[in-house]
């Protein structure tokens, strides 16, 4: 099995305080994806509101700026064979009811021969 990250974007202000109704529908999400016992690693929420950016020379700015569109709101790690599938299950999930997007990644784990 390849493990992908569901990588979570919310629009701005979409996402600062989910409702109970909202919390607990993210939760049945992850837990159907649990009980099919794909789920590698629940993650985490990333705050976009104590955040910093920190760039070469030592520059260190407020982020993510006040004029993007839309933040990475957190991520989970799945297990599944193929990307497609993985796919699959972020299709489910319910950010997009609030103008959200999910973007998928296979992890790259550095030992792994056949990307040497």
């Amino acid at each position: 099995m390849k493990e992908f990250a569901l990588i979570f974007r919310a629009t701005k202000g979409t996402d600062d305080k989910p409702s109970p109704e909202q919390i607990q529908e993210r939760m049945n999400w992850l837990s159907s994806i649990a009980v099919q016992n794909k789920l590698a690693n629940n993650g985490v929420s990333l705050s976009h509101i104590s955040a910093k950016t920190v760039k070469a020379d030592n520059i260190v700015t407020d982020g993510p700026y006040a004029e993007i569109k839309e933040f990475i709101s957190g991520f989970i790690i799945v297990k599944t064979e193929t990307i497609e599938e993985a796919v699959e299950l972020a299709k489910t999930n319910p950010i997009f009811k609030i103008g959200g997007n999910i973007e998928v990644r296979e992890l790259l784990h550095l030992y792994d021969k056949n990307l040497i």
